[in-house]
């Protein structure tokens, strides 16, 4: 993958579904922030961008909408949530005992908290790496960053 071309420079999440709670708005800018600094993002047979992402759900599928920086539709991928139904679920649940336990439990008992939930993102982010394969060529990192993004369309939908 050539990173000069083959990025994202703008990540846009379906607004319609509406706002979520301040632990997970922080979580999606964060993971925004980071994905537009670092990523590698390259549609297959497509010649190069920079590119931008338009996220939504439509029906319980994931739609990513890929378009070039001048607005060219590039390509329009829809992939059913069913294979990540039970890793979303799984974050969910520790998201919460973490966001719990940063409030009151001891610098151990978080970090064993922390492993957890970075395991399950692990296993998340390699799923959708797969499920993308074939049709857009990303990193880990930048898959990281978008199974957050996911899972932040998903809770608030």
């Amino acid at each position: 993958m050539t990173r000069g071309t083959h990025r994202l420079t703008d990540v846009v999440l379906d607004e319609s579904i509406g706002r979520s709670t301040p632990d997970v708005e922080h979580e999606r800018a964060v993971a925004i922030f980071d994905l537009l600094e670092e990523n590698a993002f390259e549609p297959l047979g497509h010649s190069g961008g920079p590119y931008h992402l338009k996220l939504s759900l439509m029906d319980q599928k994931l739609v990513l909408a890929v378009s070039t920086e001048a607005g060219e539709l590039v390509a329009t991928h829809i992939l059913s949530l069913t294979p990540f139904r039970r890793i979303i679920k799984d974050y969910f649940m520790i998201c919460e005992s973490y966001y719990q336990a940063i409030r009151s439990s001891t610098p151990s008992q978080i970090e064993a908290i922390d492993m957890g939930r970075r395991g399950i993102h692990n296993e998340g982010s390699q799923t959708l790496q797969d499920r993308l394969s074939g049709k857009i060529a990303i990193d880990f990192d930048t898959a990281r960053r978008l199974f957050t993004l996911v899972c932040v369309l998903y809770w608030r939908g």
